[in-house]
């Protein structure tokens, strides 16, 4: 079941960064502009659809991996997307990674490795009670509100894309959460339960709202204060709703000490790759 989880949080990375990369070339190639307009000149474009796909291959990986693994497992595994999709874009758009964000993306990967590795997440209940939940979704949904209100009225463009990464983050955790709750329900009662569940119309929402919050994150201000607080928090946040409502736990005592290690290489990773990488937003973005 671990195994499962590992390969299919991987492969949603991979397919993630591959939508990712190939909606950026399809955008890349056309005139500016925006609505319904760009919407009909990219529908006319194979990359662009092949961007859809990968999409929608990542969010079916992802279900797959929850199924079939613990949530403080599988959400850090999709950091790989970064790099992967760095891997897959680079080519693509015909540009060249320097040996520092080489170095970077190594980072990344040995840092989630060691840090996955020491902590060895474990737990295999998909359900909660509504006593789990709701304080849960009146914590996570009220962070989210704080860091849009602080976001709106801080003057600092750091700032701003820092919170509202945050509450990306934030979002993209507790979408994982509802969406693991759900696919559980398919999985074991077929899709009237899952249509009937009120975690599926939750996932749907709350992802929504992360993508929303994600792209003024973006527009907020620089990517060096915005992609760290995605990365890390989004791993973070999932771990402490991993316990909270599934029970699922990882090593302490002297593990904290590889665990930290490793957190903080991921960290220098991603901050070195928003710095070295001077097109990174049109990269991942």
């Amino acid at each position: 079941m671990i195994e499962l989880a590992v390969l299919f949080a991987v492969l949603g990375a991979a397919s993630n960064a591959v939508g990712t990369a190939f909606q950026r070339k399809a955008a890349s190639t056309v005139a500016q502009g925006g609505g319904l307009r760009l919407l009909r000149a990219l529908v006319r474009k194979p990359a662009w659809w092949i961007g859809i796909a990968g999409v929608v291959g990542a969010a079916l990986f992802q279900a797959l991996a929850l199924v079939n693994g613990p949530m403080a497992l599988v959400q850090p595994l999709f950091m790989l997307e970064l790099p992967f999709a760095l891997l897959v874009a680079v080519p693509l758009l015909h540009r060249r990674l320097s040996a520092a964000a080489w170095w970077a993306v190594a980072a990344v990967v040995a840092g989630l490795a060691l840090l996955l590795i020491a902590a060895a997440p474990s737990g295999d209940r998909h359900q909660a009670s509504m006593e789990r939940w709701i304080p849960v979704l009146v914590l996570t949904l009220g962070a989210m509100a704080v860091a849009v209100v602080l976001a709106r009225s801080a003057s600092s463009p750091l700032f701003r894309a820092a919170a509202l990464a945050t509450a990306a983050a934030v979002g993209n955790a507790l979408t994982a959460a509802l969406l693991k709750s759900a696919t559980d329900r398919l999985a074991d009662d077929g899709l009237p339960a899952f249509l009937t569940t009120w975690q599926t119309y939750g996932f749907a929402l709350t992802g929504v709202a992360s993508v929303l919050l994600l792209e003024n994150a973006l527009q907020a201000g620089p990517l060096v204060a915005s992609q760290p607080a995605l990365t890390i928090g989004d791993a973070a946040v999932s771990l402490v709703l991993g316990v909270a409502l599934f029970d699922e736990t990882v090593r302490a005592g002297w593990w904290l000490v590889p665990e930290v290690i490793g957190a903080l290489l991921i960290l220098w990773g991603v901050v070195r790759l928003t710095r070295v990488v001077p097109q990174l937003a049109d990269v991942v973005g």
